[in-house]
């Protein structure tokens, strides 16, 4: 008796261990779906590590309770293994080679209100000095004259070249280069208040398009983030916890159908200027495995998931971690080294960095 109810357990446990590994596709591939369509689950990505988990779980019980067992969550990796690189890639680091250019991309978040305490040296400035990158692509960068005034003592000695895109009434973007910028051009989508735009640089002798992306937001109030990180800690009621779920999938679905015709409209731009080198970078406010990630990096290579170890959480604001933050760039260069810097929690977002080499022509072609 007590070995068939070993047995029927066992198999009950495998049964839950492939239907996590369905389910962890599923929601894998959740970014080849449009918003549009399916505006409930184009989320759906967000879920992702919670089965990655749970499968790890299952490969844990197996290795101690029955080894053989072990080949169901394993061959669970490896169905999964696109998705699994694309939130969790796991690159030996290799160093820039002489050469490679800096490539920075920082949400700022208005430089974390540092105004409002004037004469103090403000972190993020500091940070961004320090890194000496070659070009940087700021995001919520919008400040007022003393902030502006401040800005340009510090980063005009380093960047002889800089430019800004800002909505009427929206978010400011704002890139600084080591390199000439020759233009710069407004990315054509609707929207309140997010901004993409394309900067013209010449480096070293080549035209390349550098474009700064600040994507629709989540659409979720400070309240929303606040009732999502009591949510987490388990300090709500439950049916108010089901309520606040179906309002946070509500909104998150809305800005997600929102975020959708701009990365459109940013993969189009792109598809049009396909004859020159491109990097992309900025936020796009939304998951590894998203519509819009899957939309703009389609025909370019994600430099964090070519280069990087780990999941690189870039939003570490109110309970909500998540990578939402890229550098990209065209098959004409090499990425190396990307990573997310959480040295500094100025920011609601940690910056992102990577050196890219410009390739030449016949290992371009290969």
């Amino acid at each position: 008796m007590i070995k068939k109810l070993k047995a029927f357990t066992l198999q009950m446990i495998a049964g839950a261990n492939i239907a996590t590994i369905i389910i962890m596709l599923a929601v894998g591939y959740s970014d080849r779906l449009n918003p549009v369509s399916f505006p409930l689950l184009c989320n759906a990505g967000l879920t992702f590590p919670i089965f990655l988990i749970i499968n790890f779980g299952f490969l844990v019980f197996w290795l101690i309770f029955k080894m053989r067992g072990a080949l169901i969550p394993f061959l669970g990796f490896l169905i999964c293994y696109v998705p699994i690189r694309k939130y969790c890639p796991m690159n030996i680091s290799h160093e820039p080679p002489a050469g490679a250019i800096k490539i920075l991309s920082y949400n700022v978040w208005y430089f974390a209100g540092w105004e409002d305490q004037p004469g103090e040296p403000n972190p993020i400035l500091e940070y961004i000095k320090d890194q000496n990158a070659d070009i940087v692509c700021l995001q919520e960068s919008a400040t007022n004259e003393v902030g502006q005034n401040k800005i340009d003592s510090i980063l005009n000695p380093i960047y002889q070249y800089r430019d800004t895109a800002q909505r009427s009434k929206g978010d400011c973007i704002s890139i600084f280069s080591k390199y000439p910028i020759l233009s710069k051009e407004h990315i054509d989508y609707e929207s309140k208040g997010n901004i993409s735009a394309a900067f013209k640089l010449m480096i070293d002798g080549t035209e390349v398009l550098v474009i700064n992306n600040h994507l629709e937001s989540t659409g979720l109030s400070a309240d929303d983030k606040h009732q999502f990180k009591t949510m987490l800690k388990g300090d709500m009621k439950v049916d108010t916890a089901e309520m606040t779920s179906k309002l946070l999938i509500r909104k998150l679905a809305k800005a997600t159908v929102t975020r959708a015709p701009e990365a459109e409209a940013v993969a189009r731009y792109m598809a049009y200027h396909r004859n020159m080198p491109i990097i992309v970078c900025g936020d796009f406010n939304d998951s590894p495995i998203s519509y819009a990630h899957r939309t703009i990096g389609k025909d370019l290579t994600d430099c964090y998931i070519e280069t990087a170890f780990g999941p690189g959480i870039s939003y570490h604001h109110n309970g909500f971690y998540v990578r939402i933050d890229n550098i990209m760039c065209s098959s004409d260069f090499e990425p190396y080294a990307c990573r997310v810097d959480n040295s500094i929690k100025a920011s609601d977002h940690y910056p992102i960095m990577c050196w890219l080499k410009k390739r030449s022509k016949s290992s371009k072609n290969e």
